[in-house]
C-alpha cells in the first residue's frame, strides 16, 4: 500500500506521511527492506538511509520531460556521500563540485573530468591547482582567481578550462535562497564581467562558457522559467565580449521539493516546454552551446530518510515528549536551525507504525542539552513508545554534511544506499 493511500482511506495528515515510499504490514520499506529490518542491518540508530530506486526514478522523470539537447548535472553539495555520488554519477551528465575535497569524490565515483565542474567563492590556491591539474572545468568568481589560474598554468604546462560564474542583476523570485542579484559573495558582478573578460582572454586561459545560479528551493515553474529566460539573454548578451564561442552555458537550478504543509511538488512541464524553447534558440544564437542545468536537492532529497530510535518517553505538564537518539547534530535542517526564518515541522512518522489509527500529539527531541534540539515540535504521529523508530522524510539532501555532528560529542550517524 503506498502512503497517499493509507492517507486517503483513513484520513491521517497529509504532511506526515510522504507517497514515495511504501508501507508493508505498517512499516515504511526503503530500498524494498522493511525500516526495523534495516535498522537491524545497520546496526545502530540514528542514520540516514538513501533508495536507490527512487534516486533513478527522479532523474528519469527529468530526462522525460527536458529537451535531449539540456545536460543534467548533479551538485553534489546537496548530498556528497561517496557510494551515492558513483551512483548519480552514472545517471546524470555531469557533476559539479564546490571543494576540492569533492572533486576527490566525484573523480573516485568515475565522473569524467571533461564533466565536472567547481564553483565556489573562496577557492584556495592549492585547490585551483588540483582544478587545473585534473582538467576540470572552473567557475571563475573574481579577478584574483584569473591571476593564480596564469600563475598555475605556467607552473604545470597545462591550460585552465573556465567558465565565469556571473552575479545577474536579477533574482530568483520565490526560492528559499538567493544565490544571485544584488550584493553577493557568489560569482562576478555582471557589470564587471566584460573587463573580467578581457582579462581571461589576456591571461591565456582557455575559456568555455557562463555559470548562472539565480536561487535555490523554488516550486514556482514560472519563476524558475523567468529566471532561465533571464540567464539565456545575458549569456547572449556577455558572449561577444568572451575571448572564445561560448560552448558551455549552465543555466543553474532553483527546483524546490515540498517540506511543509501545503506545499505542492513542483510542475516540470512547463520548465521542460520553456528549456526546449531556449534549446531551439541556442542552435542559432550560440551554435556552439551546450545548455546545462544543475540541481542537487531536487535529485536526492526526496529519496532519503533520517531514521532515529526513541529512547525515552516523558510527560512535562501534559506534553507529551518523545526523545531520541539523534538530533540537530545529525539533521540541522529538519530542527530548522539551516536556515528556517519560522521553525517548521519537517513530514515526520513513526516508522514501524505508520498506518496506526492511534494518535496522539508529541514533541520529538534529541539528547543534546539545548532546546534547539527539536526535530518535531506538537506534531500529530501514531503513538509511539520505547525503541519504536521516528523517521523524518525528505532528508536526503543537506543533512549529514550539513550538520555539527561533533556537537557535544555524541556519536555520528551512518550513511546507507539501499
Amino acid at each position: 500500500m503506498l502512503l497517499t493511500e493509507l492517507v486517503t482511506e483513513r484520513a491521517l495528515p497529509v504532511h506526515a506521511l510522504m507517497d514515495q515510499f511504501a508501507l508493508h504490514e505498517g512499516e515504511l520499506l526503503v530500498g524494498g527492506e522493511r525500516l526495523t529490518q534495516l535498522a537491524a542491518r545497520v546496526g545502530q540508530t540514528p542514520f540516514y538511509a538513501y533508495d536507490r530506486a527512487l534516486l533513478r526514478t527522479r532523474v528519469q522523470q527529468l530526462r522525460r520531460v527536458l529537451p535531449a539537447a539540456v545536460k543534467l548535472h548533479y551538485a553534489m553539495k546537496a548530498n556528497p556521500m561517496p557510494a551515492l555520488v558513483g551512483l548519480m554519477a552514472g545517471l546524470v551528465d555531469g557533476i559539479d563540485v564546490a571543494s576540492a575535497g569533492e572533486l576527490k569524490v566525484a573523480l573516485d565515483a568515475g565522473a569524467r573530468p571533461l564533466d565536472i565542474s567547481f564553483a565556489g567563492p573562496g577557492k584556495r590556491e592549492a585547490e585551483l591547482r588540483q582544478a587545473v591539474a585534473s582538467r576540470v572545468l572552473v567557475n571563475i568568481e573574481s579577478f584574483r582567481e584569473v591571476t593564480t589560474l596564469q600563475s598555475i598554468c605556467s607552473d604545470l604546462g597545462l591550460p585552465a578550462r573556465v567558465a565565469v560564474r556571473v552575479n545577474p542583476d536579477f533574482e530568483l523570485k520565490g526560492s528559499g535562497m538567493k544565490m544571485g542579484g544584488g550584493a553577493k559573495p557568489f560569482g562576478v558582478d555582471v557589470e564587471q564581467i566584460p573587463a573580467l573578460l578581457d582579462r581571461i582572454g589576456r591571461a591565456g586561459l582557455a575559456f568555455e562558457g557562463f555559470h548562472l545560479f539565480a536561487g535555490s528551493q523554488n516550486l514556482r515553474a514560472e519563476s524558475i522559467c523567468e529566471a532561465q529566460q533571464k540567464a539565456y539573454e545575458l549569456a547572449l548578451r556577455l558572449a561577444p565580449s568572451a575571448p572564445a564561442p561560448v560552448r558551455v552555458l549552465n543555466l543553474g537550478g532553483g527546483f524546490g521539493i515540498p517540506y511543509f504543509p501545503g506545499e505542492q511538488r513542483l510542475d516540470l512541464t512547463p520548465i521542460g516546454d520553456n528549456l526546449a524553447r531556449l534549446a531551439q534558440r541556442a542552435r542559432i544564437e550560440l551554435p556552439d552551446a551546450t545548455l546545462v542545468i544543475e540541481l542537487g536537492r531536487y535529485l536526492v532529497g526526496e529519496a532519503g530518510v533520517y531514521v532515529a530510535r526513541i529512547v525515552d518517553r516523558k510527560v512535562s505538564r501534559g506534553q507529551v515528549y518523545l526523545v531520541v537518539d539523534g538530533g540537530l547534530h545529525h539533521h540541522l535542517s529538519a530542527s530548522g536551525n539551516f536556515g528556517q526564518v519560522i521553525r517548521k515541522n519537517y513530514p515526520v512518522t513513526i516508522g514501524n507504525k505508520a498506518d496506526s489509527l492511534e494518535m496522539e500529539t508529541v514533541s520529538v527531541v534529541g539528547p543534546l542539552c539545548t532546546p534547539l534540539d527539536l526535530l518535531a515540535d506538537r506534531m500529530t504521529l501514531p503513538v509511539a513508545q520505547v525503541d519504536d523508530l521516528v523517521v523524518v522524510f525528505q532528508s536526503g539532501a543537506y543533512g549529514a554534511s550539513a550538520s555539527p555532528q561533533g556537537f557535544l560529542s555524541h556519536p555520528a550517524c551512518l550513511e546507507v544506499l539501499v
